[in-house]
């Protein structure tokens, strides 16, 4: 997965629509959020730091950040 996401920042792309745009961003966040693990996170993608620390300290936040994103199974 590292790879990929390296090629996916480098290369130029040409989109027809705004809309072909917005797909590709919204996979590239995906894939990031959900599959790349950070050192400065110790080993954890962005979206299991966001889990963590919503089940270690809740009134941090206002509602439930799992109904928020935009995951694998929606």
């Amino acid at each position: 997965m590292n790879r990929t996401l390296k090629e996916a920042t480098v290369r130029r792309y040409h989109y027809e629509t705004h809309r072909q745009l917005e797909n590709h961003l919204a996979a590239f966040l995906d894939g990031y959020n959900f599959a790349r693990r950070l050192k400065t996170l110790h080993g954890l993608t962005p979206y299991e730091a966001i889990c963590t620390a919503w089940a270690k300290q809740p009134d941090r936040f206002r509602i439930d950040p799992v109904h928020l994103t935009s995951g694998l199974n929606t």
